[in-house]
């Protein structure tokens, strides 16, 4: 893999969670995959006074302890620095870029600078704009990149409004809009599962497939997230960007080539062709929900509206199932489920393309003579890997089928680097390939197809919010939104899937 151009990388809101548990783990990664340049650094940036030595022992926290690795640590270290300024005050900012000057003197680095905002989203419209006074968006003399984390608004006016003043400051191909599932080896091997295979690209379509199930699950609650997670909800927190930018890459058409704008063209081509719900059929077609006080072996455990900075009287939703449509030449009447939700019975997340049945039914399986339901399985987390199922004949007398499993893991690539999702993009931004970045048109459109959703819950009290127990598969009102057959409850084995679940 070739090395990135020598520069350095600006973290705002480095004395935060996100920098330390992610941001310099994953770089440290990079660094002993020796996949930095030579010539690099990072400069941390928050209010917090501290010096470059005190910003490098902080940020050992989730680094290896061992013994065998403490050279790589301290030879990763050096590259660290650290700035105090206040980011939301732009008289820091022209210290901030004497700073950089004199560290790219020092360690002989161009003005090729990347922001990554690890901010509150409030300071997404005020450092572009400090940024852009003081000339640290010009890439005359060098390219300056700007990374955010999600979210990209809270609903579809605040994403517009977002959009248009980070254009105002920066211009497109020098925003990267991260969002971390797309870093996942297994999101973008669906890519290659589909356009790679003779065998697969031609039936990914209404002609072969049935329907479609997409699913994110968690084990864990709002743990300390409660005050943040009550104004966000599952809509806004995961199927807003996670998930459907899973849909746009399991439904988009072939790239002419792989490359970041032909690949994003192709996801915002899905999302233009999403069936818009209406107000009146919200309820039937979304349903949520919120997970109630239950017991989970001999523990106890605290339903939402327990949790701290909850309102006892909260409405917000801690799970979703939904149904919608693509209107588009592939995909006309092939329906896609997505679920989500916190305190499932397992931590998940996967892709299911259920295949249609063939057309005359010769045999019956082993236990209630239904046709095999074809299934490929996309596991993206844990367990990583594909699975498909088949049915073949049982041994012995008669033409009796059961379904069993092909599969691949990852972890049987023993011998192959796999690069955590922040480390492979960050790699990406530093080699400028947008490819895993979301563009800004495609997140105002995913906004536009989730906000009737929103519009319909703030306006009509009548649309229930159920009630399901910590530990369960959500309201069993679900049961009733899939009528295509029943929904794959999955475990966190892939390897010998249906045959026991390892919770």
């Amino acid at each position: 893999m070739k090395k990135s151009d020598p520069h350095i990388l600006v973290i705002f809101g480095a004395s935060g969670d996100l920098t330390k548990r992610k941001l310099i783990p994953a770089l440290y990664e990079l660094h002993t995959q020796d996949l930095l340049p030579e010539d690099f650094a990072v400069l941390g940036v928050s209010r917090t006074e501290l010096s470059d030595l005190n910003f490098r022992e902080k940020m050992t926290e989730f680094l290896p302890k061992e013994p065998q690795f403490r050279n790589d640590i301290d030879a990763f270290l050096e590259h660290l620095h650290y700035q105090p300024i206040s980011t939301s005050d732009s008289t820091g900012y022209p210290v901030l870029k004497s700073r950089l000057e004199q560290l790219g003197k020092e360690l002989s680095i161009t003005e090729n600078y990347i922001f990554y905002l690890s901010t509150p989203p409030n300071l997404y419209q005020i450092i572009p704009k400090n940024l852009a006074e003081v000339g640290l968006n010009d890439s005359s003399n060098g390219f300056k990149r700007l990374i955010i984390e999600k979210p990209f608004g809270t609903d579809l006016n605040s994403a517009k409004e977002l959009n248009r003043n980070l254009l105002n400051y920066f211009k497109e191909d020098q925003i990267y809009r991260i969002d971390h599932y797309l870093g996942k080896e297994t999101v973008q091997n669906m890519l290659v599962t589909r356009f790679s295979n003779g065998i697969f690209e031609p039936i990914w379509n209404h002609n072969f497939i049935h329907h479609i199930e997409i699913i994110s699950a968690e084990t864990l609650g709002v743990e300390d997230r409660g005050g943040y997670y009550d104004h966000s909800g599952a809509l806004r927190d995961m199927v807003q960007n996670h998930l459907m930018q899973l849909v746009g890459m399991v439904a988009m058409e072939p790239p002419v080539v792989i490359e970041a704008d032909a690949i994003r063209n192709e996801i915002l081509k899905v999302f233009q062709s999403l069936r818009q719900l209406q107000k009146e059929e919200v309820a039937k077609h979304v349903i949520r929900g919120q997970y109630t006080q239950s017991k989970i072996g001999k523990d106890v455990v605290k339903g939402y509206r327990e949790e701290p900075g909850v309102d006892p009287q909260s409405r917000t939703e801690t799970f979703l199932a939904m149904k919608f449509y693509i209107d588009n030449f592939r995909w006309a009447g092939v329906p896609f489920y997505i679920r989500t939700g916190k305190k499932l019975p397992a931590r998940v997340t996967e892709v299911v393309i259920h295949f249609k049945n063939t057309p005359h039914h010769l045999f019956g399986n082993q236990d209630n003579n239904e046709p095999v339901n074809n299934q490929l399985v996309l596991r993206i987390q844990p367990d990583e890997g594909i699975l498909l199922k088949i049915g073949m004949k049982v041994p012995g007398a008669g033409f009796r089928v059961q379904t069993v499993n092909m599969d691949f893991h990852y972890s049987e690539l023993s011998d192959i680097y796999l690069p955590s999702a922040y480390g492979r993009l960050l790699l990406d931004c530093m080699q400028g390939d947008a490819t895993l970045f979301a563009r800004g048109d495609s997140v105002e459109k995913a906004w536009q197809y989730v906000q009737p959703i929103l519009d319909a819950w703030q306006n009509n009290p009548d649309i229930p919010i159920y009630g399901y127990p910590a530990g369960s598969w959500g309201p069993e009102v679900v049961d009733g939104l899939m009528e295509e057959g029943l929904w794959r409850y999955p475990c966190k084995n892939l390897n010998h899937d249906g045959e026991y679940c390892e919770l």
